[in-house]
């Protein structure tokens, strides 16, 4: 099993060039095709220039087209330096509509998506909401952390398991990652699924894809789980974290609170979601 055809959401302002890091050094261990998606608002913002009618206006819509232009310029010279360094073939392409669809449309022809995790203060028309894309993109999406420089993966994962259908299929979808690494660890929190002793059954299936592997049973019912992942991650040295996204409804995590929405929310390390 191996990864062909990678995307990543490039967003051109250097405020967090590790998904395009990532990306291309992924690109380059996995000899894959790697695309580089802008999103952007360029025609739009160029459209309302040429047609509002108020030269205040038409000024400052000019402007803000020639900033997106600019953008768009320093994203795609990001892309094609990050592609001379790893010696891949990289693609470019813009994002003309709203940016999580347009993220989801591409990445359905990917085998992984990678974009940063969301800032506070993002700009929605500029950028994807990683639960958005995770959600409805059908393939594994990596979200990296704003904060830190992540370049590559290659310490060791940890793998969130509760034997749940989301945690099985984000498994298998890590395999290719997960042999880069120098180990693994299978961390169960609370669980309740997954036999006598929880963990076994899915570190002996990656042990027969030659996957060396430990078990980790964490009981902190006091504890939110999102908080017992991450700190294990911090004491083991984890360069990532694999996990299934949204076992709940999307709108119970909002409400409620959820794993997945905590670690979206508070990630330190790159994490690798399927839904």
């Amino acid at each position: 099993m191996s990864l062909k055809d990678l995307l990543v959401v490039v967003d051109g302002d250097g405020l967090n060039p590790s998904p395009l890091a990532l990306a291309s050094w992924l690109a380059g261990r996995f000899e894959a095709h790697l695309v580089g998606l802008h999103p952007s608002s360029t025609a739009k913002a160029s459209l309302y220039s040429a047609n509002f009618g108020t030269e205040p206006f038409d000024d400052a819509m000019r402007a803000t087209a020639a900033a997106l232009e600019q953008r768009a310029l320093d994203a795609r010279a990001g892309l094609e330096a990050a592609a001379r360094r790893q010696d891949i073939q990289a693609e470019w392409r813009v994002a003309r509509g709203f940016p999580a669809p347009e993220t989801v449309l591409n990445g359905r022809y990917a085998d992984l998506v990678i974009l940063g995790q969301r800032w506070s203060d993002y700009d929605g028309l500029r950028y994807p909401d990683p639960a958005d894309v995770v959600l409805d993109v059908g393939c594994p999406v990596l979200v990296v952390p704003r904060a830190g420089q992540f370049e590559r993966i290659e310490r060791h994962a940890l793998v969130a398991w509760n034997g749940s259908r989301e945690a099985a299929r984000a498994v298998r979808d890590a395999l290719p990652l997960l042999k880069l690494v120098a180990a693994v660890t299978v961390l169960a929190v609370n669980a309740e699924q997954g036999g006598e002793e929880p963990g076994a059954d899915i570190a002996r299936h990656l042990a027969r894809h030659g996957i060396t592997v430990e078990i980790d049973q964490s009981t902190a019912p006091d504890m939110a789980t999102a908080d017992v992942l991450l700190s294990r991650a911090a004491d083991l040295g984890s360069d990532l974290i694999v996990m299934g996204a949204y076992g709940h409804a999307r709108m119970r995590e909002t409400i409620l609170g959820g794993v997945t929405r905590s670690m979206l929310e508070q990630m330190t390390v790159p994490v690798l979601m399927s839904h």
